[in-house]
């Protein structure tokens, strides 16, 4: 059971029904091993990034931040989650750091990547202090369940960013529905405001594909673009 589920991209709508399956059999479901060890077995027993990372919505991602990137000339893009390398495929960008917490993933994209001089990758417990004209979390922020871990995850991503920060994530506190497992929403945009007044809130930009109850066609995260006040 373990490995069937570290091998499936267990989002939203089916992660409940799995584990309202187990429940109602009488089957115990396997105890919430932590959002780093659940990144960490999730990658080393043959996993993806998920679907967020793939087709048309890592299309969607790459387009945006593509844009982005050119439009205000930033030199440099430090990513917090940098996954299995696939959405950063499709990236334009002129320099590079990834740093995530599977040494599986960063492993992979050193050889996917192996010749780009423009892409450096790193363990995040590697991380130190290095900043960017802007930094990205796409489709991290709702994956950490524990309110220390996300806290800690923010302050680094604002604190590495010399310009921008680029989020792409939920933004509620709607978590009906999601018990059992690796998902926790949280109004994102609050806490920010509360807790980094310095940054501002520049551009909100809605999923081309909202989610309407099926995870493979739409998605609950939307853009949100920081600039440093």
């Amino acid at each position: 059971m373990k490995t069937l589920i570290n091998k499936i991209p267990v989002v939203g709508s089916l992660a409940r029904k799995l584990y309202g399956k187990l429940r109602a059999k009488g089957i115990k479901p396997r105890p919430f091993p932590g959002s780093s060890n659940y990144w960490k077995e999730r990658y080393s027993g043959g996993a993806n990034s998920g679907v967020g990372s793939y087709g048309k919505f890592a299309e969607f991602k790459a387009a945006v931040i593509n844009e982005f990137v050119t439009k205000h000339a930033l030199r440099s893009v430090i990513e917090f989650g940098c996954g299995d390398g696939n959405q950063l495929a499709l990236a334009k960008y002129p320099i590079y750091h990834g740093f995530d917490i599977s040494e599986t993933v960063i492993s992979k994209c050193h050889k996917l990547f192996a010749g780009d001089d423009s892409k450096h990758f790193r363990l995040v417990a590697e991380y130190n202090g290095e900043t960017a004209d802007v930094a990205l979390s796409l489709d991290v922020i709702y994956h950490l369940i524990e309110d220390d871990v996300f806290a800690n995850y923010m302050r680094t991503l604002f604190e590495a960013a010399n310009r921008y920060v680029i989020i792409y994530s939920s933004d509620s506190d709607d978590n009906r529905g999601y018990e059992g497992t690796h998902i926790r929403h949280r109004k994102v945009t609050g806490w920010i405001h509360r807790k980094f007044p310095q940054w501002k809130l520049v551009e909100h930009i809605p999923n081309k594909y909202p989610y309407q109850g099926d995870y493979t066609q739409g998605s609950f995260a939307d853009f949100f673009i920081y600039a440093r006040t």
